[in-house]
């Protein structure tokens, strides 16, 4: 495969280094970033669908070197190439982490790693357990909700019942919500999963006017396996997800691990009711 894409010179500070001086503070490193993958159908469609997002990638890998301590350059280039390796389109990736400040007596700029991975050698890059919160409380509720569990498809592997909520916060008059959530398994990385749960939103009539305001269809991305994403246009998990009962109640019933302890006792008694499996 001859196509590529490039990120040069990022740059970003982590705890990094095997000496006792490396582990007090962030120094500064670099990674340059070459990811083989397929450009005709981007070239001809002017679809961003089809290639990889080089700002969604830099910022995945810039986080990655943020909230992590390794102490080798070794470890933290392997796991950045699992984490470009994990966007779907990328076959092969090749990467340079630099050390910009290297701690060492000699007279020196930088010292470096290069690696090349390919998906084929990367374990776990292949599926993603991705959990989604769904609600509406516009038009035929149950029917949107319906609509995106199709649309999801063969990536469903269990799914809640519905409940039936008071909304919470956002304009006076809105309806009640339903709401229910799905677990997926994807290929998508998590920037190309958002993507897709907003076109079924749109899809579904989705307009955003008003903040927290009524919708037909509302998907929320609660959790993408065990990743932390806190950068950009995606947070997870999902910031407010331990706050909300509406939340809570459908994910317990799928996913009782990603529950806080005592969550039924701490929070407020919001008006949840369970209306069975959905139809």
């Amino acid at each position: 495969m001859s196509d590529h894409v490039l990120i040069n010179d990022l740059r970003f500070e982590s705890i990094i280094g095997v000496l006792d001086q490396e582990r007090l503070a962030p120094q500064p490193l670099r990674v340059d970033v070459d990811m083989e993958i397929d450009l005709h159908d981007a070239g001809s469609s002017d679809d961003l669908e089809q290639t990889v997002h080089y700002g969604e990638v830099a910022v995945a890998l810039a986080n990655l070197a943020r909230d992590t301590q390794y102490l080798l350059l070794e470890r933290l280039a392997q796991h950045m190439a699992e984490v470009v390796l994990s966007f779907s389109l990328v076959r092969a990736v090749e990467l340079t982490l630099t050390k910009l400040q290297p701690p060492i007596p000699e007279q020196i700029d930088s010292t470096a790693v290069r690696i090349r991975r390919v998906r084929a050698e990367v374990s776990n890059t292949t599926r993603h357990r991705a959990i989604v919160a769904l609600g509406s409380n516009l038009g035929r509720r149950e029917a949107h909700l319906r609509f995106a569990v199709e649309r999801l498809g063969e990536s469903v592997v269990a799914q809640s019942q519905v409940f039936e909520t008071d909304p919470v916060g956002g304009p006076d008059d809105q309806g009640a919500y339903l709401n229910m959530v799905v677990v997926l398994e994807t290929e998508l990385d998590p920037y190309a999963l958002l993507r897709w749960l907003h076109r079924i939103e749109a899809d579904a009539g989705r307009e955003r006017v008003v903040h927290w305001g009524p919708r037909t269809l509302d998907l929320d991305l609660l959790f993408f396996d065990d990743v932390v994403i806190t950068g950009g246009n995606l947070a997870v998990p999902h910031p407010r997800y331990a706050e909300r009962r509406f939340v809570l109640a459908p994910l317990s019933e799928v996913a009782p691990d990603k529950c806080p302890e005592n969550w039924e006792r701490d929070l407020p008694p919001d008006a949840v009711h369970p209306r069975g499996p959905l139809g």
